[in-house]
């Protein structure tokens, strides 16, 4: 079974699905690489212009599969290599989303141009609580919530509900998870309104108004990620996770 599904619905659209939906569509190595690619290919078509990012199943996406044997650099080269083509992309992105969107998930989340969110969703960083860095999002958070809600979000570490994610910016409007996919649709015939030169000239401008790019933001991420990835402390909070227990710090 394919752990991306990519659909094109119509000529100019393509959907994108996670599915992994047997493990609340936790990152793997294999996804990653599909997922890129997937963003890739579409936007060779010089036809397509929009591409909507889904999960199957119960959540739109858990994180980083912690159970998964890849290699520690590998994976996290990955997930900084597809949160850069996701956000870098000319396509339009539109993240629609519901159930759990954590940890990496709210970062693919977080690298779309535009979010959806099904009532009752649950978006979070608890990556502190796992010994982990939640420095490859970073740069999309500072962009979109201000420090404080960045604080808050990464330091509490507490999964939060829709409505204060919408408050925060992290999300743009709020509907019933049975319409989700109308109303990114709906989103998706708007931008087609717009030149295709003109949309991409917008996005290429709102990028260089930051006064660091995406990708210098993630590759200095990437050294923080890796240094926690490594120690003791995240080898303590992913066994206390896998094993369903609480972990045992010690303070330094």
């Amino acid at each position: 079974m394919p752990v991306v599904i990519i659909e094109k619905r119509s000529p100019k659209i393509t959907i994108v699905t996670l599915n992994r939906p047997e493990r609340r569509n936790a990152l793997t190595i294999e996804l990653l690489m599909e997922l890129t690619a997937a963003i890739e290919v579409a936007a060779a078509d010089v036809n397509q212009r929009v591409l909507i990012l889904r999960g199957a199943g119960p959540a739109f996406c858990t994180g980083l599969d912690l159970k998964a044997t890849s290699p520690v650099h590998a994976t996290a080269e990955m997930v900084a290599k597809t949160l850069i083509a996701l956000s870098q992309t000319r396509l339009i992105t539109i993240a629609a989303v519901h159930g759990a969107v954590v940890a990496g998930g709210a970062g693919l989340m977080s690298a779309c141009d535009f979010v959806i969110a099904a009532e009752g969703t649950k978006i979070g960083y608890p990556e502190v609580r796992r010994g982990l860095v939640a420095g490859l999002v970073m740069t999309f958070l500072r962009r979109q919530v201000g420090e404080r809600n960045m604080r808050e979000l990464l330091l509490g570490s507490e999964l939060i509900d829709v409505e204060r994610a919408r408050e925060m910016g992290l999300v743009n409007c709020i509907v019933a998870e049975g319409d989700l996919m109308t109303k990114a649709q709906k989103f998706a015939y708007s931008v087609l309104q717009g030149a295709p030169g003109a949309l991409a000239q917008t996005k290429k401008l709102i990028e260089e108004l930051w006064s660091s790019s995406v990708k210098e933001d993630v590759d200095l991420a990437l050294k923080y990620h890796l240094q926690a990835r490594e120690s003791d402390e995240a080898r303590e909070g992913i066994a206390a996770f896998n094993e369903k227990r609480s972990p045992k710090w010690i303070s330094r």
